[in-house]
């Protein structure tokens, strides 16, 4: 088995509704992102998956949040975003474009500072 990561990173604004502390005011993040491939197979070249690919297809989708409130973006303006959803949501939309009988977005993970972070995976 062979795991492939990137790093990449966003900046956003969050508030986190119902919490009881200074979290619940807006306030914004340099966001770390982590995200981990599985895959049995590697191509005829050596290769589980392109590195530019996988930065380019998350990349993409963060944009989505990139430099926004993400409490006024979708799915978020319904859901807190809190780094456990974030991290759910980027799982899922990360898996509808690379997941393949080879390959398997294994895990994501949202740092909101070098010390917090939350994983998703399934």
């Amino acid at each position: 088995m062979y795991e492939i990561s990137i790093k990449v990173s966003f900046s956003a604004a969050h508030q986190l509704l119902g919490y009881n502390g200074v979290c619940e005011n807006l306030h914004g993040h340099n966001w770390g992102v982590e995200v981990f491939v599985r895959t049995d197979e590697l191509d005829e070249i050596g290769i589980g998956i392109d590195y530019g690919i996988l930065e380019r297809h998350t990349v993409n989708i963060l944009n989505h949040l990139d430099h926004k409130n993400v409490n006024k973006v979708s799915p978020f303006d319904k859901i807190n975003p809190t780094s456990e959803n974030i991290a759910k949501w980027l799982f899922k939309e990360l898996s509808a474009k690379v997941n393949s009988n080879k390959l398997k977005i294994f895990r994501v993970k949202i740092k909101e500072t070098e010390k917090f972070s939350a994983s998703y995976f399934e």
